[in-house]
């Protein structure tokens, strides 16, 4: 990067941090420290929700994504706005009229202590991994810029996390957030913008979407139905998305203390239920932009020179081992093959027939093939590198083709994403622990109203620095998970149901009491992971958004069999 990009990434980075540092004055006190003394308006609400959830993952590996697999991804979110619906309906008032902290001290009330702690310690074990594997993200992007080992940058960039996550509090969460998503939303806007106008000049947008259209990458819309039926190992598609992703928003946003944190700060019910529903509006037009980033990205390499492997940290390291010209052969396979489909797509564009089209699909094929070849010689070149390049799609295309100073800007886009969600997500880690295990197992203290809040408020902070630091610590262990944000939806999955149903029966099963629910809940997260263990070995076939129907469903129906045989 040039100096006018540093200049502009860290002032950036300053600037953002000492705002939020600044708005974050709060009293020194738990109400204060975890949910801003319950004062946030709706549209700060909103940001916060959507902050939250749109880390370093969702700007550095969406792109990447489309750019693989096309639009399909999309149909993830099908089943938010629905979601939000229900939370706003059932989980909302409930959460405001008890006044808690986290939504596991509701749990207790309606069941028992063991139930409140086995909930609280799925949702620690869920978000700690899963907050590792976010500050594995923009650590990518050191790593690549500085040429520094990912160990290192995984220790800078999780430390920095820490400072910015224990100064502040949820204050400084909320605040920062306001900042991020603007400051994300009109670089992303710039980066779409000079992505079509990189493109030759007689290629316009619509003509970008018909060649990814013609490569099979508007695949926005699919069934999962084939010649054999309905695929269940599908990931993605209409089904699963409506169905397994309205079951899996449900639970992120109804019982994950990442998101319930971020509403349980606004003034009042109104506030929240607004904060909810904009976000159910907002949030899949705003991850279809940021997936058709990654589908114009695949039509401006059809135009112009695409690295064969996109992470060129690795490459470097494998050029300087004796497989150096088997690599440089395989390339220039590929740069062959790639002048080919170029003129492939000039003319489709002219000519616009099936002849064409079924050429660009099938050049598409080809150069997939070599790029698998390519791969194969790097994990014998680079034993234990990163292979999977779809996270440095993105961020190789910024660094090669953006002007300076809009390089510097992008990157601190994915750096502000990654910053507000894993500090959201260490806020919340950090108030389960106070709230779930430390005040509700502590003896009584005789010590002043004034000094014990005093007090719990500095333990909170000591529980959010160990709570950084375990999560550096999975972050050292992420290389090599492929998509990050497939990856981050996977880890969920394998909690997000039986955490779902539990809540499911607390809220509609009124006869279902604390030991069934529990014991219903302990065999459900067993079957939801031998389901997983299933698949991944491919036993069975099974997408991982059914595994958060199969959760919950699992939850449910076994609570209401060992309640019946109770009686």
């Amino acid at each position: 990067m040039s100096k006018l990009d540093w200049f502009v990434l860290i002032f950036t980075l300053v600037a953002i941090v000492a705002y939020g540092l600044y708005k974050s004055r709060t009293s020194k006190n738990l109400e204060g420290y975890f949910l801003s003394n319950r004062s946030m308006p709706w549209y700060l609400v909103l940001l916060s929700i959507m902050g939250t959830q749109a880390s370093a993952i969702t700007f550095l590996s969406a792109p990447g994504q489309a750019f693989t697999d096309g639009m399909r991804f999309v149909q993830y979110y099908f089943g938010l706005p629905i979601a939000m619906v229900i939370l706003c309906v059932t989980f909302v008032p409930l959460f405001s009229k008890l006044k808690v902290f986290t939504a596991y001290e509701f749990l207790e009330q309606r069941f028992d202590l063991k139930t409140r702690v086995f909930t609280s310690s799925l949702f620690l074990i869920s978000r700690g991994l899963s907050t590792g594997i976010s500050i594995y993200a923009p650590s990518i992007i050191l790593s690549s810029l500085m040429g520094w080992d990912i160990f290192y940058t995984n220790i800078v960039m999780g430390g920095l996390l820490i400072v910015y996550t224990v100064s502040g509090g949820a204050k400084a969460v909320a605040y920062t957030q306001q900042l991020q998503l603007g400051i994300i939303f009109v670089g992303m806007f710039i980066a779409g913008y000079l992505i079509v106008s990189h493109l030759p000049a007689n290629i316009g947008f619509s003509d970008a979407l018909a060649i990814s259209g013609a490569s099979g990458k508007m695949n926005i819309i699919t069934t999962g139905f084939n010649e054999n039926g309905f695929d269940w190992k599908d990931r993605y598609n209409l089904i699963s998305g409506v169905i397994g992703g309205f079951f899996l928003a449900l639970s992120y946003f109804g019982t994950d203390q990442s998101q319930v944190g971020r509403y349980l700060t606004a003034k009042d019910t109104t506030e929240s239920r607004l904060g909810l529903l904009m976000n159910g509006l907002v949030k899949v037009p705003m991850q279809f932009f940021i997936l058709l980033l990654g589908v114009l990205l695949f039509t401006f390499y059809q135009f112009n020179p695409a690295p064969v492997f996109f992470n060129k940290a690795v490459e470097q390291k494998a050029m300087q081992t004796p497989y150096r010209d088997s690599l440089l052969a395989i390339q220039q396979q590929f740069n062959d093959k790639q002048f080919v489909q170029q003129a492939n797509s000039q003319l489709f564009i002219i000519k616009q027939t099936d002849n064409y089209k079924d050429s660009l699909a099938k050049g598409s094929a080809d150069l997939n093939k070599i790029k698998q070849s390519y791969k194969a010689v790097l994990k014998k070149a680079v034993p234990g590198g990163d292979t999977n390049d779809t996270n440095y799609i993105f961020l190789r295309f910024v660094v090669d083709f953006l002007p300076k100073g809009l390089v510097g800007l992008l990157i601190a886009i994915i750096f502000l994403a990654a910053w507000g969600s894993i500090a959201a997500a260490l806020n919340s880690l950090a108030s389960c622990t106070m709230i779930d295990f430390h005040c509700r197992f502590s003896k009584e203290s005789n010590l002043p109203a004034e000094i014990k809040e005093k007090q719990e408020y500095t333990i909170s902070k000591y529980y959010t620095l160990g709570w950084g630091i375990f999560c550096i610590i999975t972050a050292e262990f992420a290389t090599g998970m492929g998509s990050l944000i497939e990856a981050v939806n996977v880890l969920g999955s394998l909690f997000y149901g039986v955490i779902l149903g539990i809540f499911l029966v607390a809220f509609y099963c009124k006869k279902i009491q604390s030991d069934a629910v529990f014991w219903a809940a302990v065999i459900g997260e067993c079957i939801v992971i031998a389901l997983f263990l299933l698949d991944k070995y491919e036993i069975i076939g099974l997408g991982f958004l059914w595994l958060n129907v199969a959760g919950a469903l699992v939850v449910v129906l076994l609570g209401w069999c060992f309640s019946f045989f109770k009686r």
